[in-house]
């Protein structure tokens, strides 16, 4: 196992077992639902808004440690950013693993950086995705 493995093992299992800002949102702005029908992960995304900025945001889910994982980091990261900001990140993470492009993340966001060893395992990038993909259903692209 490399080093690049450990961490990427390593950081998702911390979410995993330790999942930020899960459960569910009593009040909301926005609220949108994801199934992956192949595996059956599924993830629910609230999100309280204060005009363009994301004041709140949780999850709630079932699934394998690689979509509840991605989940946890989604949520980690986009408390307290844009909208616009959080369109910018949708892409970079996208891009990473659907477009084989190398990921340019700023530094508070390297957990995300270890979702990349994901794409060794081309059949788990749906379970990877399937909160980002949720996510743009909420916001629009």
């Amino acid at each position: 196992m490399s080093l690049s493995d450990s961490l990427y093992q390593e950081v998702l299992l911390d979410h995993y077992q330790n999942p930020r800002h899960h459960g569910k949102m009593e009040h909301f702005d926005l609220h949108q639902e994801g199934v992956n029908p192949l595996c059956g992960d599924e993830v629910e995304l609230f999100l309280k808004l204060k005009g363009d900025i994301i004041s709140e945001i949780s999850f709630v889910g079932k699934g394998c440690s690689i979509s509840q994982a991605s989940a946890s980091m989604l949520t980690d990261s986009l408390y307290g950013k844009t909208i616009s900001e959080a369109k910018s990140l949708l892409l970079e993470f996208k891009g990473m693993l659907l477009e084989d492009k190398v990921p340019n993340f700023p530094e508070e966001y390297e957990d995300l950086e270890s979702m990349e060893a994901v794409k060794k395992i081309p059949a788990r990038i749906k379970c990877a995705t399937l909160a980002w993909n949720t996510l743009e259903k909420a916001i629009g692209k």
